[in-house]
């Protein structure tokens, strides 16, 4: 009989393998565009995802967090501050006046960890800028608010810092970001940092709102991937990516899991369960002509989207594959059924690799 892991609210151990894996999974998309395709390209690729993530989250995400009532350079400043914090980023903030307020990423940089942050070229680091920061103002309906960026870690510098500013007059698009170098954020006092009210952010809100982060640049990524670099191009660039990903993290997120160490079919399948109930899905586990199956019912990573482009689907899937790799390379994961619109269900089967495909 099928063994289904049932749909629960995931413990915070789950739900940081998630947030890990998501987030190293975002950081190689990154880095794969860049050596793969040019850093021109991968600067707009990130500009993209960055200008739709500020599209879908900003407003909603000021109203959430009980700021959107601030003067706009606060309330854009205090939005990064808490929502990064939220997101186990590491994030200053030094407010000046109503109409200029600093933040500052300090190192280790989340969305460049650990030794990525060598490889990412600078004109990438600031298509952030240029998406997120630099269009809060339109996105408050104020063409006065820009931002300043002062500092990169890109480039060498102690931070990925600068300030919201508040202008006497509408910015020219150009103007929206700019550069100043010589300037120098005031220090972190955390008593004039902004606080979650208890209340309405518990620990088991916060352990969700974490792992939901790292997922949402994922969600936005590869859609705007496919988009920007057409089916074929994305999927050989990010499917490449998505494997390599699943094979260098495989066993950190299996250790997070509370998975054992055990690398047969019957394995993986368990392995496969664990994330994804930790993703928020629901995955049953069966047989079929004596290999294990694995099916998906739901896609939380898609389901607000309600319909992907397969690409989508095989970039995603790479994830799986190379972990996989990496738990046994003596087998093999292939599809059995699979659609592209809401309700999402995916099946596979795990079979050994000189057996005949399904």
């Amino acid at each position: 009989m099928p063994t289904e892991a049932a749909r629960t609210e995931a413990p915070r151990p789950a739900g940081d393998a998630v947030s890990t894996l998501y987030n190293a999974f975002f950081t190689g998309l990154v880095l794969a565009a860049s050596m793969r395709s040019g850093a021109p390209r991968a600067a707009e690729l990130v500009y993209r995802i960055f200008d739709r993530q500020r599209e879908r989250r900003f407003l909603p995400g000021l109203a959430k967090l009980g700021i959107d009532r601030l003067p706009h350079a606060v309330a854009a400043a205090q939005y990064h501050y808490l929502s990064n914090n939220i997101g186990g980023v590491a994030v200053q903030y030094m407010p000046e006046s109503d109409r200029k307020a600093w933040i500052r990423y300090v190192p280790p940089r989340w969305a460049w960890a650990g030794t990525a942050l060598c490889a990412v070229p600078p004109e990438v680091s600031a298509a952030m800028l240029r998406g997120w920061h630099a269009r809060n103002g339109v996105a408050l309906g104020n063409p006065r608010l820009g931002f300043v960026c002062t500092k990169q870690t890109a480039d060498g510098q102690s931070a990925l810092e600068g300030y919201y500013y508040e202008y006497d007059h509408p910015l020219d698009p150009v103007d929206r970001l700019r550069f100043s170098r010589a300037e120098e954020a005031p220090d972190f006092d955390p008593a004039a940092a902004p606080v979650l009210a208890s209340a309405d952010w518990p620990a088991e809100r916060l352990a969700k709102a974490k792992r939901n982060y790292a997922m949402e640049y994922v969600r936005t990524a590869l859609p705007v991937a496919v988009d920007l670099y057409g089916p074929a191009e994305a999927g050989a660039i990010f499917t490449l990516c998505a494997r390599q990903v699943g094979m260098q993290f495989r066993d950190e997120i299996a250790q997070r899991l509370g998975a054992p160490a055990d690398d047969s079919a019957q394995g993986f399948a368990a392995f496969a369960a664990a994330l994804g109930e930790a993703q928020g899905d629901r995955i049953t586990i069966g047989s079929d002509g004596g290999l294990v199956t694995i099916a998906q019912s739901g896609w939380s990573l898609f389901e607000e989207d309600g319909a992907v482009h397969p690409a989508v689907i095989d970039i995603w899937h790479g994830l799986a594959e190379g972990m996989l790799v990496a738990h046994n390379r003596r087998l093999a994961l292939e599809w059995r059924d699979r659609g592209h619109r809401a309700p999402f269900r995916f099946e596979w089967r795990i079979r050994p690799v000189d057996a005949a495909p399904f």
